[in-house]
């Protein structure tokens, strides 16, 4: 049971809601732990191949809730970050934000360290943090950069602007913008298209897109995938590496087993 998100499994896809619509979804940490041990969970379970995280009511998320931290509340350490995410570097396993409305401070950053973003028409990005004296320092300011460039990142970071969704996908962190009553259709049938590919193969490509980056030059990146990304030595080594070539030679569907 959980209390400040709910979960919901159907088939190969998880679907975590953060539930806390009082405080638009604001996070304090035992909603961080809560949704740290729920990730924790995804990453172990073998049945489930794609996560989808969204928000109860008209937020995604608005981020810290600094509300609570006023209150006198001590902050723990929080080793996984904002959501169990942004500091989770390890999951090879696909996650998607579908974003239903305001993504503030650490919600946006929550958003950042998905994979793909599908937003509502009605969702908006910020990184407000100077405005109240503090930093997007869960990833916000190293993601976003990566991902749109440092001018375009520092225009949202040093003014600490709104960003609609429309914007979002033309600066290029935001997948696909749909109509509001459709943004979590949408993400599932975007998991669907996923769950057609061979899990392992996801995971490989997932987990060789980030490591790449790590590299200074392309030709480094590219030297013994197969030995030194870990998710590719599995896929090269599972069933599924013969079951798909031999799918495709006898025309039909492949049976994916995800080992």
């Amino acid at each position: 049971m959980t209390e400040f998100c709910k979960v919901e499994k159907r088939d190969h896809i998880l679907i975590v809601t953060m539930n806390r619509p009082e405080r638009l979804n604001a996070l304090h940490p035992p909603a961080n732990l809560e949704l740290a041990e729920v990730f924790d969970d995804y990453a172990a379970d073998d049945e489930l191949w794609v996560a989808i995280i969204t928000g109860e009511g008209r937020a995604f998320s608005a981020g810290n809730d600094l509300r609570w931290q006023a209150e006198g509340n001590v902050r723990p350490p929080m080793p996984l970050g904002f959501a169990g995410l942004t500091s989770r570097f390890d999951l090879v396993k696909p996650v998607i934000a579908a974003v239903n409305g305001v993504a503030m401070g650490g919600g946006f950053e929550i958003a950042l360290a998905c994979d793909l973003i599908i937003a509502s028409e009605k969702a908006v990005f910020a990184l407000p943090e100077p405005k109240v004296g503090l930093a997007a320092l869960a990833g916000g300011l190293n993601r976003l950069p990566r991902i749109i460039g440092s001018k375009r990142a520092l225009g949202m970071i040093l003014t600490g602007r709104h960003v609609v969704a429309e914007e979002g996908e033309r600066l290029g962190f935001v997948n696909e913008v749909v109509p509001h009553e459709q943004v979590l259709n949408r993400a599932l049938e975007v998991a669907d298209e996923i769950l057609a590919c061979s899990p392992l193969s996801i995971r490989a490509s997932k987990d060789a897109v980030y490591r790449s980056l790590d590299f200074a030059s392309l030709e480094e990146s590219m030297q013994d995938m197969r030995t030194e990304y870990a998710a590719v030595k599995v896929m090269t080594e599972s069933e599924d590496f013969i079951e798909g070539p031999k799918a495709f030679a006898e025309k039909r569907p492949p049976n994916w087993k995800g080992k």
